[in-house]
């Protein structure tokens, strides 16, 4: 645990630490930014034997180690004093233990990554808990009155963001295959025909994530779950980099939304009214889509128009890194509207 300032306030952040996730991203950007941080590890709200942690998977989407976790983060609190609690995800902190916290003055926030409404995702003890926040950020604006009429305080947009330290360009120098198309992400239901379809237009694919393997027709063109340096070996190999949102999430963001410009990858993405946002125009910096057969179209018309693919990789790279897009700037947009009053929440 670092040292800890005793002329400042600092944050606790409950999430996963793994380079990849969401709770360590926004620990580099604590430290990036000069403030002091600890930090407690979720995964161990899901440790145990298979079986029981499948069993109580299954019995509500409840983690097998809920209530020792929950306790820890009220230890941690008492200990560290946190000005913050930032929660990542579908966190698991029950509400009880959430009151506990903010009977100690601590401001409780939580990054909310997946749509609890999400039938994959739902579970009754995570809704409960996301009343106990004074602060919900919400990735998706599809369900923003969602979690208003569910009785969260206050509930804002903020989009997903990039790392400078682990997301950006890769120039490799080791011989690599150059793809038509990657993709990196899981294999949703939904995302398995952009993919076929793909591979049917005989493009050369690369996919990367979990559970492609489990599709034989897929399996071939599956390069595993991979580490940031590989992905980014892979983004800068890649002639296009497919980014798809999660339908079932309603998201109109990804991570992948974020990274692939900040690693200046050619995007092909789709056309969602939160990308339009940050992209602007279509051809601008990036290619939409709205469909498979629109995908497969732009892509093959962005495979014989090498100079500007380049073009659009620069063009999405600078609209990114130059647009407070990262982890830190996302950092400080909740630390400010954490202070406002919440009349000045209102008149915002």
């Amino acid at each position: 645990m670092p040292q800890l300032s005793s002329n400042r306030p600092h944050r606790l952040i409950a999430g996963n630490p793994e380079e990849a996730h969401v709770g360590s991203h926004f620990r580099r950007a604590v430290s990036f930014l000069g403030w002091d941080v600890s930090f407690c590890d979720a995964r161990s709200a899901h440790a145990g034997p298979r079986w029981a942690r499948a069993l109580f998977w299954r019995c509500g989407h409840r983690p097998l180690k809920l209530v020792d976790f929950s306790e820890e983060v009220v230890a941690a609190c008492r200990c560290d004093k946190p000005a913050y609690l930032l929660t990542t995800g579908l966190a698991p902190v029950r509400s009880a233990e959430l009151a506990r916290i903010g009977a100690q003055g601590i401001v409780r926030m939580n990054f909310l990554t997946d749509d609890p409404w999400n039938p994959a995702h739902r579970a009754d003890w995570f809704l409960e808990s996301l009343r106990e926040y004074d602060h919900v950020f919400s990735q998706r604006r599809a369900n923003l009155k969602d979690l208003r009429d569910h009785g969260c305080k206050q509930v804002h947009y903020l989009p997903f963001a990039y790392s400078p330290d682990v997301h950006f360009p890769e120039n490799h120098s080791m011989p690599i295959d150059h793809p038509d198309v990657m993709f990196a992400g899981g294999a949703d239901a939904d995302r398995l025909q952009y993919v076929r379809s793909l591979i049917a237009a005989g493009l050369k694919i690369a996919i990367y994530g979990g559970y492609w393997d489990r599709h034989a027709d897929l399996k071939p063109y599956w390069r595993g779950n991979v580490d940031l340096a590989t992905l980014r070996r892979a983004t800068s190999a890649a002639r296009i980099v497919l980014c798809l949102v999660r339908h079932a999430n309603r998201d109109g963001n990804a991570m992948r939304t974020f990274e692939v410009p900040a690693m200046r990858g050619c995007m092909l993405i789709e056309d969602t009214p939160e990308h339009r946002e940050v992209f602007g125009l279509d051809g601008e910096t990036v290619i939409y889509f709205r469909s498979v057969a629109d995908m497969v179209d732009r892509a093959k018309w962005l495979l014989q128009h090498e100079t500007e693919r380049k073009r659009l990789a620069a063009a999405a790279h600078d609209r990114i890194t130059r647009g407070h897009h990262t982890y830190a700037d996302r950092l400080q947009v909740m630390l400010e509207l954490a202070t406002l009053k919440p009349a000045d929440l209102l008149s915002r």
